[in-house]
């Protein structure tokens, strides 16, 4: 699976804006997330399929955070 991925730093109460050209699964992981997301494991993130850009993505706390844009399924 062909992705582009990111990582972020976060603050409390910041807001990570994604800028599409497409539609595109737009998802938000934590590390452990996001390492059983890339070895195809069961895994839970926020966002889902963005229609409209940008797209605005809450981290539920400050840290580390992963954003991953995929076309897969669109």
């Amino acid at each position: 699976m062909e992705y582009m991925h990111y990582e972020v730093d976060v603050k409390k109460n910041e807001v990570i804006r994604v800028t599409l050209d497409k539609q595109a699964n737009v998802l938000l992981m934590d590390s452990a997330n996001y390492y059983n997301f890339c070895n195809k494991k069961e895994h839970e993130y926020q966002g889902g399929f963005a229609v409209e850009s940008p797209v605005f993505l809450t981290p539920k706390h400050a840290g580390h955070w992963h954003v991953v844009v995929h076309l897969t399924g669109t």
